[in-house]
Order: C-alpha cells, then structure tokens, then sequence
C-alpha cells in the first residue's frame, strides 16, 4: 500500500514492502530517502538527496543519520551524520 502524507513543507511516502517498507520524504529542494533507492542515480539525474538506513517507521527516519547524500544535496548543507531532520530543515527553505 502506497501512502501519501503531507507535513508542513515536506511530503511522506511509504510503500509497505515484505520485510521493511520505502520510505521517502519529499522536501522543495529535494529528498530523504531510505535505502532501497539508489543514490548514484539521483546524482546522475542532479537531484539534492540523502539516504537513511535501517528505518522501519518515520520516527526512525527523522532521527536517523544520513549515510549518503549527493552532490546537490551537500551544496545545500547537508552533511553525512546530520540526522534526517536537520537534512530537511536545509532542503526546505
């Protein structure tokens, strides 16, 4: 089941996959993803974007640190160990 959820400035999705479900939050600069998805082709395509691992639920997620982030996303403030919400903040002006 696919979930959209809006939270002030950013968007949630979450698809419930078997084992762990995709999470991914959708900010006006940019993306948090979880890592299912593949950071190498975010940077190909020139998106500002991260990556969190081992999120089950999106409390997780907020409070995780970035493991990964793209050349886009790295201009904008967003630094590798930052938590996912302090990524947020520097992709939603």
């Amino acid at each position: 089941m696919k979930k959209h959820i809006s939270s002030g400035k950013d968007i949630r999705h979450k698809i419930d996959l078997p084992g762990a479900p995709l999470l991914l939050i959708q900010a006006e600069k940019g993306y948090v993803m979880c890592g299912y998805l593949d950071i190498r082709t975010a940077e190909k395509l020139g998106q500002a974007a991260a990556i969190v691992r081992g999120v089950k639920d999106f409390s997780q997620f907020l409070d995780a640190p970035i493991t990964e982030a793209t050349p886009a996303a790295l201009r904008l403030g967003v630094q590798i160990g930052m938590t996912a919400r302090a990524a947020l903040e520097r992709l939603n002006p």
